[in-house]
C-alpha cells in the first residue's frame, strides 16, 4: 500500500490544522489496518483547536486529530480473530494497559496508561489509513432501511419532557420548574451533560435527597458547587470520565432501529473540506449539530 495516498488531517498548535500525507501504518499482531470511512467532529476536537488544551492535557507537538470514526478492515494482524478484511467497524478510541486493577476491574477508562485518540499525546484517526487493537474494533450492522414504524416507536423512547431555561434565569425558580416536570417531586438522578457551571450546580440542587447527581461534561477546570446543600441532603455528586464497555450496547441500540441518530448528523464533508468543516462545527453554521468528515470518496451510504 506504500503508493496509496493517506490525506491526514493534523493540529500543530491553536487554529493550526493541516492536511498532509502520512506513512501508511502496519498492524502488529494484536491490530488492524483500517481504511477510514468517516469521522465525527466533536466538541474536544474543536477545544483542541481554538485552546490548544483540555485541562491537563495539552497540544505540545503535532497531533492526528478526530476520535469518533468508523472504518473498512484492510489488513489483520497474525492473532486477530474478532474481525475480518472487508468489515465495516466502528472504532472505540480508549483503550488501557490490560493488567492494571482498573483493566481488570472493568473500568479500563481510568487506567493511568489510556490510550485515547486525539487527546495529547496520542495521535487521532482523521486520516485515509489507521490502526488500532482489534478488540477494540466492534462490526458495525448491515445496512438496513429504517420503517416508518420504527420511526415512531424512537419518537416514543424518546424525552418526555423538555425545559428551555434563560440566561441569568434565577436558581431556585429552575429548580421548581425541574421539579414540576416530575409532579412536583425531585428526580432520583440527574445528568450534566454540558459542564456549564450553572447546569452542574441545577443538577445537584434539582435532586431529590438521597440521590445522586452525574457530571458528565467537561467544563472549566474549577466551578463553584452547593456542597453543603448536597451535604446535608445526602445527594452523591458522581463524575463520569469518558465511557467504558458501552460500545456494544450502542451499536445494538442503533441496529434494533430503536434509535435513530441520523437526524443528529446534519452535515457532511469531504477530508479536503476539513477546515470548513471544523469551521462549521465551532460556529454551528448552519444549525449544524453532528458534522461528520468522509474520508474515503462519498457514495449512496455517505451522501453530502
Amino acid at each position: 500500500m506504500s503508493g496509496k495516498d493517506n490525506l491526514t488531517a493534523v493540529l500543530y498548535g491553536i487554529e493550526d490544522l493541516r492536511l498532509e500525507q502520512r506513512p501508511i501504518p502496519t498492524p502488529k499482531d494484536d491490530e488492524v489496518l483500517l481504511e477510514m470511512d468517516s469521522v465525527g467532529i466533536c466538541g474536544s476536537d474543536v477545544h483542541y483547536l481554538v485552546n490548544g488544551r483540555i485541562g491537563d492535557f495539552v497540544v505540545r507537538k503535532p497531533m492526528v486529530i478526530g476520535h469518533e470514526a468508523s472504518g473498512i478492515v484492510a489488513k489483520v494482524g497474525s492473532r486477530v480473530h474478532n474481525v475480518r478484511v472487508g468489515d465495516r467497524v466502528a472504532i472505540e478510541p480508549g483503550y488501557g494497559c490490560r493488567v492494571c486493577d482498573y483493566c481488570k476491574g472493568g473500568r479500563y477508562n481510568l487506567c493511568p496508561e489510556m490510550i485515547f485518540c486525539a487527546t495529547p499525546p496520542y495521535d487521532g484517526n482523521l486520516t485515509r489509513y489507521y490502526t488500532h487493537p482489534a478488540d477494540f474494533c466492534y462490526k458495525l450492522p448491515d445496512h438496513s432501511r429504517t420503517a416508518p414504524e420504527r420511526l415512531d416507536v424512537a419518537k416514543e423512547l424518546g424525552a418526555d419532557g423538555t425545559l428551555v431555561v434563560e440566561r441569568g434565569a434565577d436558581e431556585q425558580d429552575v429548580v421548581k420548574k425541574v421539579h414540576a416536570l416530575f409532579g412536583g417531586h425531585a428526580p432520583d438522578k440527574t445528568i450534566d451533560c454540558s459542564g456549564a457551571e450553572a447546569t452542574s450546580r441545577l443538577s445537584v440542587l434539582a435532586t431529590r435527597s438521597g440521590g445522586c447527581a452525574v457530571l458528565v461534561g467537561m467544563g472549566p477546570a474549577e466551578i463553584k458547587l452547593p456542597l453543603v446543600n448536597a451535604l446535608s441532603r445526602e445527594v452523591d455528586i458522581r463524575g463520569v470520565f469518558r465511557y467504558c464497555n458501552d460500545y456494544p450496547g450502542a451499536l445494538s441500540l442503533v441496529a434494533s432501529g430503536k434509535i435513530n441518530v441520523k437526524r443528529l448528523i446534519t452535515h457532511h464533508f469531504n477530508i479536503e473540506e476539513t477546515a470548513e468543516a471544523f469551521n462549521t462545527s465551532r460556529h454551528g453554521l448552519g444549525g449544524a449539530i453532528k458534522v461528520m468528515i468522509h474520508v474515503q470518496p462519498k457514495d449512496k451510504n455517505n451522501p453530502k
